[in-house]
C-alpha cells in the first residue's frame, strides 16, 4: 500500500511540472522539427557538421538542484534500445539552456559542473542524426529533465542506459522537444 502512494506522490509532483509550462525549445531546429544538417553526424555516411543545438528551457519547478539533458532516438534499428545521441548530467540549477555547440566531446562549452556520459558513438559529447539510408525519418526526442539533487554520482565509464535510470528516478519535472531527420542517400 505504501508504494503505491509514493508512486502517486511522484506522478503528482511530475505532473504538477508539466501544467506549470515547463517548456524546452531550440532556435537550431525548425517549428516543423526537422534538424538541420549543420547537427548532422559526420561518419557512418553521413556528411552533416556535427554541432549541438542550442537548447532553451523555461519554467522549470523551483525545487530543481540540477538539470540533465538527454538526446534519445527510439527509432533507431538496435533491437529494441533505441540510440543514445547526447547524455549531459550535474547541470547547475541556474542554468535555463546550453549554446550551440555545447556539446563538444572535452566538455569547454558546458556549465562548470556539468558531465557528459558516453553515447552510443561510444564516447561523450554530442554525436547527431545519422539513420540509415531509406528509413522513414527517426524522431529525435530532446529531453531537459529538472531533478531533485544537487549531483547524480556515477561510476566511471557508466553507461548512458543506466544515467537515463538515475535521471528519471531523481526527476521532478520534464520538458521534451522532438526533431526529425532521414536521408535518401
Amino acid at each position: 500500500m505504501k508504494k503505491i502512494v509514493v508512486a502517486s506522490c511522484l506522478a503528482t509532483v511530475g505532473f504538477a511540472a508539466q501544467a506549470a509550462g515547463f517548456t524546452l525549445e531550440s532556435p537550431d531546429i525548425a517549428p516543423n522539427g526537422t534538424i538541420r544538417n549543420e547537427q548532422v553526424f559526420d561518419g557512418f555516411g553521413c556528411t552533416g557538421d556535427n554541432v549541438s543545438p542550442a537548447l532553451e528551457w523555461k519554467n522549470a519547478p523551483k525545487e530543481a538542484r540540477s538539470f540533465a539533458v538527454l538526446v534519445h532516438d527510439p527509432d533507431a534499428p538496435t533491437g529494441g534500445s533505441g540510440w543514445w545521441h547526447w547524455v549531459v548530467i550535474n547541470l547547475p540549477p541556474q542554468t535555463t539552456g546550453l549554446a550551440l555547440g555545447a556539446g563538444r566531446s572535452d566538455r569547454s562549452a558546458l556549465p562548470a559542473g556539468a558531465t557528459q556520459i558516453a553515447t552510443d558513438f561510444g564516447g561523450p559529447g554530442w554525436g547527431g542524426p545519422c539513420p540509415p539510408v531509406g528509413d522513414r525519418p527517426h524522431r529525435y526526442r530532446f529531453t531537459v529533465y529538472a531533478l531533485k539533487v544537487d549531483q547524480l554520482e556515477l561510476p566511471p565509464g557508466a553507461t548512458a542506459a543506466l544515467a537515463g535510470f538515475l535521471v528519471n528516478a531523481n526527476s521532478i519535472g520534464r520538458a521534451t522537444l522532438t526533431g526529425r531527420y532521414g536521408r535518401n542517400k
